[in-house]
């Protein structure tokens, strides 16, 4: 009862985690529409110093409600899966993909554009689950792989573009995706692993036990042969 209860406890913190970051991006937003402003400065501007601090805010500002809403659900789901099964490196992880994909959006980026939204960090996240649960080959994680597949699945045609000029920042995308799967490869000893079945453990547990019941076997012949004598000299 009391792991149930730490494990319900860690999932309700997972989800409230989660939760909050959304809360704080949607009131940007709303900020945003309700001030009649233009937060895009706050965009990453590739290849540029004043873009640099787009890295951190770029997943704070969206261009529409559509955006807002399709980045917001994706990033509760997959931020929830990443801190309630990958606790120990879950920190680092978030953190990690939040700022390399920004920084490389930075340097991959079209020049004389402003990247917007948390599209990047919805990718990285995908990815990093995706492959981890390859990686590590362990049943529970596999599963979530192929949940985030069926999901978001399609999220792999939208890491080139399909447009001379597209609007859609294929590569905040791309960006995202390299950095999830690079985050995978590097922390995949670390974490949950698949558990390790030591055969000869098990061989040598099941040798003692054998010669543990010979011993009680020959513990009881001796106790028996014990009264047998001790009986006709009472008589």
């Amino acid at each position: 009862m009391p792991q149930f209860t730490s494990e319900k406890r860690h999932f309700m913190d997972s989800i409230l985690l989660s939760a909050g970051l959304i809360i704080v991006i949607s009131l940007v937003f709303l900020l945003e529409k309700g001030l009649g402003a233009d937060f895009s400065f706050l965009g990453v501007q590739p290849r540029h110093l004043n873009g640099l601090q787009g890295i951190v805010g770029m997943i704070f500002v969206h261009a529409s409600l559509e955006h807002l809403f399709n980045n917001c659900f994706a990033l509760f789901v997959l931020n929830t899966v990443l801190f309630y099964f990958y606790r120990e490196l879950a920190d680092k992880v978030f953190l990690l993909s939040w700022l390399l994909s920004g920084f490389l959006l930075w340097i991959i980026g079209r020049e004389g554009s402003c990247h917007v939204g948390a599209s990047g960090l919805v990718y990285a996240l995908a990815f990093f689950l995706c492959v981890s649960g390859f990686i590590r080959r362990y049943i529970p994680l596999i599963a979530i792989t192929f949940i985030v597949i069926f999901l978001y699945g399609n999220m792999i045609w939208h890491v080139f573009p399909w447009q001379v000029h597209d609007p859609i920042s294929w590569e905040g995308h791309l960006s995202g995706a390299l950095v999830g799967i690079v985050l995978a490869v590097i922390f995949r000893h670390e974490g949950p692993q698949r558990p390790v079945k030591d055969w000869r453990e098990d061989e040598e547990t099941e040798e003692e036990r054998d010669l543990a019941e010979y011993a009680e076997s020959f513990e009881v012949e001796g106790e028996k042969s014990k009264l047998e004598e001790v009986t006709p000299d009472q008589e």
